[in-house]
């Protein structure tokens, strides 16, 4: 096939030997299997910003730190070079987040680095070598569901635990091999703890694969591994050996209506005291 454009200098320095051929074209990139000598191996070619469907992008990149405080202005400013390093930290933050979250334990692919807008990283494949399916083209059984559920969960609580969201998972961006559950598409991974909408990104996450996986086994939808999480991870006792349950009792602390009362009634007589002062003091000073 012909080689697109962004690959062309990958080829040229011998990162890339040959595009064998377009995996599939998404809102915020392209993917091409490529020949990285004797490996086969995948290469996630950016769109441009004016060109990405990507929606609500600014929320995602709330709580993103730029180093560089010259680059933080022109980014505020909206100039071409603040656009510009807009489009690295996006494009960067995906390969920054498959080092992180591989360090964490959890199965996303090996990434191998980013090159101009080009990311090469690892092809999940089946046994046979084939190209691995979505979450969304496979059927499962019960068991399996459950099982793999369960893993989908371990793996958002490790991503937490390190401090980040996928704020995009879906049955769209898992794929599945011979071992289970791999996680991709991360370029709008969140700051969980310098994002606004980050336990509301959270929630939608899990909330998507809970009832994804509940059409296999309904009883998931009566787990709540969302709450249990942020509850944990606000408490800073969200760590790599937590042991989720998926439930979650949120105390609710009815009001004490009479000691209220009583504190109402205190607050009166000390301000009806604190007038009868005043006036007492008036009164020795007409005197």
């Amino acid at each position: 096939m012909k080689t697109p454009k962004r690959i062309l200098p990958l080829i040229e320095d011998g990162l890339v030997d040959e595009v064998i051929r377009r995996l599939m074209s998404g809102k915020e990139a392209d993917v091409f299997m490529v020949r990285c000598g004797n490996e086969i191996r995948c290469a996630k070619v950016y769109k441009e910003a004016s060109k990405r469907s990507f929606k609500k992008a600014v929320e995602y990149q709330e709580g993103r730190k730029v180093k560089n405080s010259r680059r933080a202005r022109a980014m505020q400013k909206g100039s071409k070079f603040g656009r510009q390093q807009q489009e690295d930290i996006w494009q960067n933050a995906e390969v920054d987040a498959l080092y992180k979250l591989a360090a964490a334990g959890v199965r996303v692919p090996e990434p191998y680095g980013c090159f101009d807008g080009v990311l090469l990283m690892e092809l999940i494949t089946d046994e046979d070598g084939d190209v691995a399916p979505r979450l969304n083209d496979v059927s499962m059984s019960k068991e399996q569901a459950i099982e793999d559920h369960a893993e989908i969960m371990h793996y958002v609580m490790l991503m937490l635990s390190v401090g980040l969201i996928h704020g995009d998972l879906s049955e769209f961006n898992v794929l599945v091999d011979d071992y289970g559950p791999v996680i991709i598409d991360l370029p709008q991974a969140v700051n969980a703890a310098a994002n606004n909408n980050a336990k509301r990104m959270l929630t939608r996450d899990v909330d998507n694969m809970t009832r994804y996986y509940s059409q296999y086994a309904p009883e998931l939808l009566q787990t709540n591994y969302a709450k249990e999480m942020w509850a944990l991870f606000e408490a800073a006792e969200l760590n790599a050996d937590t042991e989720l349950t998926g439930q979650f009792s949120e105390v609710e602390k009815n009001a004490d209506v009479d000691s209220v009362m009583e504190e109402i009634k205190a607050a009166l007589e000390e301000e009806q005291k604190r007038q009868e002062r005043i006036k007492e003091s008036l009164g020795d000073a007409e005197v």
